[in-house]
């Protein structure tokens, strides 16, 4: 009888237990649902390459070199420097340092091995306020610097005016006192009135440019937008005019004021026509935060994410990335931006180097604050504001990332973390494949992933991504995309001319987007041609019946010879082929040659009458081909915003000596961007997409073949081989360990082929 107690209750013990466990299994399959083992973060293949330590001569400067540097310069006491981060205007400030580029034929020699090491050298730049002019000076060696000279003479062929600066940090707090002293304190009551400003409510400024009509003046309109997110995209209809001119805060003065489309001499004035009710008053009202960035709606789930399911096939080390059969050493310039150099591939130099060098806006409107608006941002410095990028927005959360460190306006470097990615992408789309439908039925293609070098600038209101794209095919992509917020002006009668309304009062102006690229490509060497090719239709003679004719496309090929005819101008017909070539030949006996496809949408370029335009000269050119000189380093300056009317570097000048460019090392300066007329929907931001343009360097007779079809990329499928992982990764994905659950692989397109052999 005990016995069989104890059997009941073994067996009710053996029963309950089972029921907990299937109870508990089925809470851990829901709350872990087909949960596989994280992918090893650890690299299964081998590394692309070995690293080579002579890239580091494009290396941005270190923390130490750029201390070592400002340091230096500070113990020149015949210079009287100060770095303090709010020196005044009227005194001397050591405004940048950067690295100074070493001359192409030492740094090329120096990577080829038949040359020494270049000497590394800095550039520093001081605002000479107290003595009014500004100068370059270069600095070295490093690390460890003992000398400096002057180079501005070199450099730019003149003196540069103390007015062609840059608006420092020191400068804007004194505008802002000036402002708080000169505009605020005399307007309470109609700050009150008009825009709700009292002592915790503020508005915020934001300035036009160029500050003047002609050279020498620093006369700015200012623009007031609330004090709320997105400010950009809320001006309240008050702007003023500063003439600023003077190094001296205290000769500053007020010249003009607009309030609410009605111009007044002086702020007394306006304000009393506004007490006296005799001005057209803007009454303040309350509006919906349409600017806020902040999500309207709650997450539902994790968008896609990006995973190496067996490690990355590239490397960064130091300034250099080796992906597959890329190599490249990159920098990022305070004032231009993002660069790569020594860009080869199978270990040959395609570039010497692929740089940002400018981009620029030019505006319409009626109200003063937009209506001279030309932005010059490598005057404010495009990679100065390369902010840290976020992961799993700004780049694939799993990327590469890199920090940078800068000098300039300020008194120390500045480190920025993670301000460059550098990640490989799927790109969404076959790099190139074909399904044989007649006779030998197969197919063969291979998923378009390549290797993207990014950095993000948030300049004011704009944010542009760079893009520079590293294709299995010997392609090479630099691309910019615009985001962020439109610039906008107070709605007034007649300011529909210049743009749609896009929310209360708020005109989105009218704007164009160039942005110009310098490509310096090396096709087998430095010695290079400029060809273009394009199509014509002829009327051929059938061969076989020669009273028959038919028009026929033919190719058309020219070499250019000189610099003014591969000055290549938008708004003309230009060839749609156009390549940097070398006299060497492919098997076929076609010259190797690498194509620019430049791939743009922009607007009007400023007519050529309007003295602003020299500043901006490269914009009259989709492609400009120059012979390659040091001294032509960039197309833009940072001077050129501040003085358009007589600018340090006027591109224009590199053309008209109009060298020969057969046989010579080649520089192409490509400019590319898209006219924005600003809609409802950027509101609150613009979209990157269709918003933007760019360049390809594509191979044109450069290899025999596609150099694709060595990837290990490659799939192909013949009938009876639909499920073997032999040459066909694919088919093996969801036996991968560390993969998502994922339906086994499929593949049943032979099922409807046409079968010829059937109707034989």
């Amino acid at each position: 009888m005990v016995a069989q107690r104890m059997n009941s209750c073994l067996k009710w013990t053996l029963i309950l237990f089972g029921v907990i466990s299937v109870i508990v299994n089925i809470v851990l399959i829901s709350v872990l649902p087909n949960k596989a083992p994280k992918c090893s973060g650890q690299r299964l293949h081998p590394p692309p390459g070995n690293h080579d330590e002579r890239t580091r001569v494009f290396a941005d400067l270190s923390r130490e070199e750029y201390l070592q540097v400002r340091d230096y310069m500070l113990k020149q006491k015949g210079l009287d420097i100060s770095n303090h981060a709010l020196t005044k205007p009227s005194q001397n400030f050591l405004f940048l340092i950067d690295l100074s580029m070493p001359r192409k034929a030492d740094a090329l020699g120096y990577l080829e091995g038949k040359r020494a090491k270049p000497v590394r050298e800095a550039t520093a730049v001081v605002f000479h306020g107290a003595r009014g002019f500004i100068k370059e000076y270069v600095v070295g060696p490093l690390p460890g610097p003992t000398y400096h000279r002057d180079v501005t003479a070199e450099r730019y062929g003149a003196e540069l005016p103390i007015n062609a600066r840059t608006v420092t940090i020191g400068e804007y707090v004194l505008l802002f006192q000036f402002l708080d002293a000169q505009i605020f304190s005399k307007l309470g009551r109609l700050l009150k009135e008009s825009f709700d400003v009292d002592r915790d409510k503020k508005l915020n400024p934001f300035e036009q440019m160029p500050r003047g009509v002609k050279s020498g003046d620093r006369v700015t309109w200012i623009s007031f937008f609330r004090d709320t997110s997105g400010m950009y995209i809320h001006p309240v209809g008050f702007e003023v005019l500063v003439n600023h001119e003077s190094v001296n805060a205290s000769a500053w003065r007020v010249e003009r004021v607009l309030y609410n489309g009605q111009y007044f001499d002086t702020v007394e004035e306006m304000k009393r026509k506004y007490d006296e009710g005799s001005l057209k008053k803007i009454v303040y009202k309350e509006l919906r935060d349409y600017g806020s960035l902040k999500p309207r709606r709650r997450p539902l789930q994790l968008s896609p994410q990006q995973v190496y399911a067996e490690g990355k096939r590239f490397s960064v080390q130091g300034n250099q990335v080796l992906y597959l059969d890329w190599s490249f050493a990159f920098g990022l310039s305070s004032l231009t931006g993002m660069r790569v150099f020594d860009v080869r591939f199978k270990g040959e130099r395609i570039a010497y180097e692929l740089s940002v060098q400018e981009a620029m806006s030019v505006y319409g409107s009626l109200t003063p604050g937009m209506v001279l608006t030309k932005f010059l941002d490598t005057s404010i410095g495009i990679g100065r504001f390369a902010h840290e990028l976020v992961r799993g927005v700004d780049c694939p959360y799993d990327a590469i990332y890199v920090d940078t460190y800068r000098y300039i306006d300020v008194d120390a470097p500045v480190r920025f973390r993670n301000s460059i990615c550098v990640f490989e992408h799927n790109m969404g789309q076959p790099l190139r494949r074909h399904f044989s439908d007649f006779f030998h039925n197969s197919y063969g293609g291979m998923v378009n992933s390549a290797l993207v070098f990014r950095t993000i600038t948030a300049i004011g209101n704009y944010d542009y991504m760079w893009d520079f794209i590293f294709y299995q095919s010997g392609s090479v992509e630099a691309k910019v995309h615009a985001t962020g917020y439109i610039s906008s002006s107070y709605l007034v009668d007649g300011n529909l001319k210049y743009g749609h309304q896009v929310a209360e009062k708020v005109l989105g102006n009218i704007h164009t987007h160039f942005i110009n690229f310098k490509v310096d490509l090396d096709v087998l060497g430095v010695k290079n041609v400029f060809q273009t090719k394009d199509m014509k239709y002829v009327n051929v003679s059938m061969p076989w019946m020669p009273e028959h004719y038919a028009m026929v496309p033919q190719l058309v090929e020219n070499q250019l010879k000189t610099e003014q005819e591969a000055a290549l101008r938008y708004g003309t017909r230009t060839p749609r082929y156009l390549h940097i070539a070398s006299n060497q030949t492919n098997r076929w006996g076609h010259q190797r040659s690498y194509r620019l496809q430049v791939f743009s949408f922009t607007g009007d370029h400023l007519p050529e009458s309007q003295p602003e335009e020299r500043a901006m000269s490269w914009a009259r050119y989709k492609v400009a081909i120059t012979k390659h000189k040091d001294l032509e380093q960039t197309s833009s300056s940072l001077y050129s915003q501040n003085n358009m009317w007589a600018p340090a570097v006027d591109f224009s000048k590199y053309i008209e000596d109009n060298e020969s460019i057969e046989d010579e090392d080649l520089v192409a300066w490509v400019t590319t961007g898209f006219l924005h007329i600003p809609h409802a929907e950027d509101i609150p931001n613009t979209v990157t997409v269709g918003n933007g343009g760019g360049v390809i360097l594509r191979p044109h007779n450069y290899f025999d073949e596609d150099p694709s079809i060595h990837s290990p990329d490659s799939v192909y499928i013949a009938p009876g081989t639909e499920q073997s992982c032999d040459n066909n990764r694919m088919a093996c994905l969801a036996q991968e360990t560390c993969s998502p659950v994922l339906e086994p692989f499929t593949f049943n397109g032979f099922d409807g082929v046409m079968k010829f052999e059937e109707g034989l």
